[in-house]
């Protein structure tokens, strides 16, 4: 499960863009997102790189944590 570090998210429209990002890349990951620790862990198919470019084309910065 990839966790990333967002740290230009900041609100809850924040996440439910990036969440939809995730979800139209991999209708099946899940995606829990913290946003008072700016991170987002997703369970997917997708690597962690095409996860990176779904949250990036949602105008977002995440950075691979784990």
């Amino acid at each position: 499960m990839p966790i990333f570090k967002v740290e230009d998210m900041s609100c809850g429209h924040c996440a439910a863009a990036i969440t939809r990002a995730v979800k139209d890349a991999d209708g099946d990951a899940g995606v829990e997102i913290q946003i008072d620790e700016k991170r987002v862990s997703i369970s997917s198919t997708l690597s962690a790189d095409a996860l990176a470019d779904a949250i990036k084309e949602a105008g977002y910065t995440p950075v691979i944590a784990s």
